[in-house]
């Protein structure tokens, strides 16, 4: 198993933080492998990219041309290069790419709300904790994957194991989506989340600013502030080398206190926190990893130049730097939930993009020998049902789809996963599982597995209490 090694005493830590000016949550080492029980990872690192609002299966990566028309909805199927795989019309880039990539399309839990699915698919699990509110995250959550990652896993080049970019998700009423965060593992575990694309407003503007953004009855939006920079990590302007040499030298001071009274009280120092944190203030690696605008042209626009694309981009820089898991929100302030004008928002701003990035990223991987080692899993909190109708006082007028967990496709690429693979399926008309359904447990274990997390793996609390990590089984199928 793995132990926790390390007491905190959070506000020492919190103190000398605030000299350095770099909050420390997301740079906590990892616990170390007591046992040296490691599994055997078919990926080095995992790309989930979570797409915020429920993607509608019908649309995407099951449709049912066969079904009445207020099931198979407005857009028709196309053949990919699989043979007799058939994704929507407007997934034309990723149905040429049909051998790199397999499907789930028989993922299903038990809710039909934003918050619950959303805890339910970033945590993997699919039992609410005790206290759960679908208004705002709780230290009783359970930990989202990523924070997993970050105990579990160790950092490579002094780089955060887990990040989430380019936000946080935060509803339009200011409420924060609960499930993406440490929870009861504690807010030293919560990922790092780069806040590259910080746009926000009162009305429901959604899409891949800024090139597809939208409004989701009234049309094309394009906020005329929003920029896509993930922040900089760098001296404060006018801090020469010698008045960070006097902060640290302050540190040390201050340190040498500390370890007096940490050894009076038998708990261990913790000068490697502010350590790791001067080396990735001062480190090129992340800077590199994070500056997409310095990336080559063509490669940008082969990706994007929108917030998708940018986005993947970027996630493929950190992976290849060396974070082990980066989760990418694909769309805000659930982009994802097509209640209404359904079908015009899905050709017009959502799918596009979506197709383009998503098959760069691809080829970027493939390309660069990391497609092997590099699992991608793209998901939403839950899929759309099956009937087609027009909600009441809705403004546009026109048809989407409701939320829907009974079912959901879910796209696996690289990391060990068969091409041109389908796993499970759905009924005549899209709502149900009728073949090998599997759970988000069962996704997280996929996950956990392709990273070499062996299935006997726990976490311990500040109690020493064991918590497992697994609680499904990794899907073999599509491996």
């Amino acid at each position: 198993m793995y132990h926790a090694k390390i007491s905190r005493r959070v506000a020492i830590q919190a103190g000398s933080v605030g000299l350095l000016g770099l909050g420390m949550n997301h740079l906590e080492p990892l616990t170390a492998m007591a046992d040296g029980e490691i599994g055997i990872p078919t990926a080095k690192n995992v790309i989930y990219i979570f797409l915020s609002g429920g993607l509608a299966q019908h649309e995407s990566f099951d449709p049912k041309p066969d079904a009445p028309e207020d099931v198979r909805g407005e857009f028709k199927p196309i053949q990919t290069q699989t043979p007799g795989v058939l994704v929507s019309e407007h997934l034309p880039m990723l149905a040429a790419r049909s051998n790199k990539w397999s499907l789930l399309r028989s993922l299903t839990h038990p809710y039909n709300e934003h918050s619950e699915g959303h805890h339910v698919m970033l945590t993997g699990r699919s039992d609410l904790p005790r206290g759960f509110s679908g208004s705002r995250p709780n230290p009783t959550d359970h930990p989202c994957m990523a924070s997993v990652v970050s105990k579990l896993l160790p950092r490579r080049n002094n780089l955060p194991p887990a990040a989430v970019l380019p936000e946080k998700l935060v509803h339009v009423t200011g409420r924060t989506i609960p499930g993406q965060f440490a929870g009861e593992m504690g807010a030293d575990y919560d990922p790092w989340f780069i806040e590259a694309s910080q746009f926000r407003t009162s009305e429901y503007i959604h899409g891949a600013f800024p090139e597809y953004g939208f409004h989701r009855w009234k049309g094309p939006t394009n906020p005329k502030n929003y920029k896509f920079q993930a922040p900089r990590l760098e001296l404060q302007h006018g801090m020469l080398k010698d008045r960070f040499k006097s902060r640290l030298d302050l540190l040390d001071g201050l340190d040498q206190q500390r370890r007096e009274l940490d050894r009076a009280a038998g708990v261990e120092s913790f000068d490697r926190y502010r350590g790791e944190a001067v080396q990735l203030l001062t480190g090129d690696g992340v800077h590199k990893a994070l500056d997409i605008h310095e990336a080559d042209e063509t490669l940008q626009e082969k990706y994007g130049k929108n917030s998708f694309g940018w986005s993947l981009l970027m996630a493929r820089q950190l992976v290849e730097a060396g974070v082990r898991m980066v989760q990418v929100n694909l769309g805000n302030d659930e982009s994802w939930d097509t209640h209404e004008n359904a079908f015009h928002n899905l050709k017009e701003y959502l799918l596009p993009p979506t197709d383009r990035a998503v098959s760069a990223l691809l080829d970027d991987l493939d390309d660069r020998g990391m497609l092997e080692e590099t699992l991608i899993v793209m998901a939403g909190e839950f899929g759309r049902t099956p009937r087609v109708f027009t909600f009441k006082g809705a403004k546009s007028g026109k048809p989407g789809r409701d939320h829907w967990g009974p079912v959901q496709s879910v796209f696996f690429a690289g990391g060990g996963i068969k091409g041109g693979n389908v796993v499970g399926a759905s009924d005549r008309q899209g709502g149900y599982p009728v073949a090998d359904p599997y759970t988000p447990e069962d996704m997280a274990a996929t996950i956990y597995s392709a990273l070499g997390l062996p299935q006997t793996v726990a976490w311990h609390d500040k109690f020493n209490r064991p918590n497992q990590v697994y609680h499904g089984t990794p899907i073999r199928e599509l491996l």
